[in-house]
């Protein structure tokens, strides 16, 4: 069996963070493991409380994880401040891990920033350079390459830019566009996009968490970037036309549709 670890915050309400991750895990037959960055006190119209966890327990926990079952790939979401995400590199480094899946949390659906200079700095020089691929969606990406984006020639650009800071992959999450939903993996310096249109279904927290833990597991059965990308997506489309309705506000997905 397959070992994926999650290295992410948790959800009270089940949608999103380490809960959508293991969910993902899960129903792609394999055995989910996490490390705990962040509880929060959240559900599907807000997040009103956040409580970090210290730096030297996140490596606690990833020491009792790496020397007795190792993981077949890795997934990061919510890592809060610099601290934390030097510790997540550096025992990432220490022990060789492999098929990093990183997911930037650094901007809210709402537009708020949720890393400080600081952490986005940390983010960029020690955890960045270890992945195999990093999933901004279109505001991270902005933060990450420094400029604006507003039409398919940015995202683009703004795809280079990015690479140009590491060796891994990178996708564009194309979500926050007003017709499309067109996603752009760039790739060696090859731009594949993946054409979407918006789906009728308001619910739709915690599809990045979602979508980047699906494209760990296929990674991890073998699965080329491109191949992992065209399965994980097929998941987090039916997820989403499960339409599962939950909550007063943004509910979440329904992650075992497939059951």
């Amino acid at each position: 069996m397959k070992k994926i670890l999650t290295i992410a915050g948790s959800d009270c309400s089940g949608g999103a963070g380490i809960q959508a991750d293991i969910k993902t895990i899960t129903v792609h037959g394999m055995y989910a493991m996490s490390a705990v960055t962040a509880l929060t006190a959240q559900n599907t119209m807000g997040v009103f409380g956040i409580e970090k966890c210290t730096p030297q327990f996140l490596e606690q926990q990833l020491d009792c994880i790496f020397r007795d079952i190792f993981p077949d790939a890795v997934k990061i979401g919510m890592i809060p401040d610099a601290g934390l995400i030097q510790s997540a590199a550096g025992k990432l480094a220490e022990y060789g891990a492999f098929r990093i899946v990183l997911d930037p949390v650094m901007v809210s659906t709402s537009g708020r920033t949720l890393l400080e200079k600081e952490a986005r700095d940390a983010f960029m020089k020690k955890l960045l350079p270890l992945a195999a691929l990093v999933t901004p969606n279109i505001p991270e990406a902005e933060v990450m390459s420094q400029m604006k984006i507003e039409s398919p020639g940015d995202m683009e650009t703004a795809a280079r830019v990015i690479s140009g800071f590491y060796d891994g992959a990178v996708l564009i999450k194309g979500g926050h566009q007003k017709e499309t939903a067109n996603d752009l993996l760039y790739e060696n310096g090859k731009a594949t996009w993946f054409y979407e249109k918006h789906m009728d279904n308001p619910n739709t927290h915690g599809t990045g968490c979602t979508l980047s833990s699906a494209i760990a597991c296929q990674l991890a059965k073998g699965y080329n970037m491109e191949g992992s990308l065209r399965r994980a997506k097929e998941y987090l489309s039916g997820a989403i036309r499960a339409n599962l309705d939950l909550g007063q506000g943004a509910g979440p997905l329904n992650h075992c549709y497939r059951i």
